[in-house]
């Protein structure tokens, strides 16, 4: 009898508990992209506070520190002036080639650091990845507000270098046009280095590959030539038009240089290709948000 009633109450206390699963989720699973936008711009004071921090402490070690960000590009100028403008002779029916070349100059190293910088956002915080709960876009975004502010000295130098050089150019109006074209070529710049970071977290050898695709984007840019030796073939200066670093060194060319008012046609391709890459970016990142900082 004692028996039958321990078998009872055991009965009693094994009983199926319904458990409602719905406040639990999976450790690491990455958030709908909605709320992922929202801790985006949850953490978009960490984006700008990190960006300047790493601006004053990037050339810290060199004696001329800052300086460089400015003194870099322009050394390059330089150099490709010799090669291309008087031993290669392209700067033939060029006015001003030597503003020509240097704002072409300036924007793709402000372009081509962004991209690089972006690309291997994961890769080279990979320590901070695995230790802590962020959305990791976050690094990209940042390193894109970084290049951005440091792309600040260089433009102003720039356009000192246009207005005290021979042949001098006139400040006009249109000088305010710059910003809108480097915002964009900014948001260009954003959606590639995400797209980018990505595949290299994935695939290591995509960041071995990616200065030979920057050097061929700058020769497709017409950096140190006009585009008009391509009137003969319409379907290069089609893809041309759609090329984000060609429109904003064309538009730039054209307020500093040439005193003109950009084309719709100009504008309008600078606002779309950037705002649909970046798109296309921050979604493709977001679905592999779950793999970034686990060991392939």
């Amino acid at each position: 009898m004692v028996a039958t009633n321990a078998d009872e109450q055991e009965a009693l206390a094994i009983q199926a508990l319904s458990v409602d699963k719905r406040p639990l989720m999976r450790i690491g699973a990455s958030p709908s992209f909605l709320d992922y936008l929202v801790q985006l711009w949850d953490y978009r004071h960490f984006s700008v506070f990190d960006a300047r921090a790493r601006i004053r402490s990037g050339n810290k070690r060199d004696k001329l520190g800052s300086s460089w960000l400015f003194l870099n590009p322009l050394m390059n100028g330089l150099t490709y002036y010799l090669i291309f403008g008087l031993l290669l002779n392209t700067s033939a029916g060029i006015e001003n080639f030597i503003g020509f070349l240097i704002i072409g100059l300036f924007m793709f190293q402000f372009s081509s650091r962004a991209i690089t910088n972006g690309a291997r956002c994961i890769e080279s915080n990979r320590g901070m990845v695995q230790a802590f709960k962020f959305p990791r876009a976050t690094l990209a975004l940042s390193i894109n507000i970084r290049e951005l502010l440091a792309n600040i000295p260089p433009v102003l130098a720039m356009m000192l270098i246009i207005v005290i050089m021979p042949p001098t150019e006139t400040i006009s109006w249109l000088w305010i046009l710059v910003i809108p074209a480097i915002l964009m070529l900014a948001v260009f710049n954003l959606g590639v280095g995400l797209i980018l970071a990505r595949l290299i977290a994935r695939i290591s050898d995509v960041g071995n590959v990616l200065p030979f695709f920057l050097r061929a984007w700058m020769y497709a840019s017409a950096i140190f030539f006009s585009y008009d030796r391509f009137i003969d073939h319409p379907w290069i200066l089609e893809l041309m038009k759609i090329n984000p670093l060609f429109n904003t060194v064309d538009i730039i060319r054209d307020c500093l240089l040439y005193d003109r008012v950009p084309s719709w046609q100009s504008w309008a391709y600078l606002i779309l290709v950037p705002l649909v890459v970046v798109s296309v970016g921050i979604v493709f990142f977001w679905r592999g948000e779950e793999s970034y900082g686990r060991q392939h």
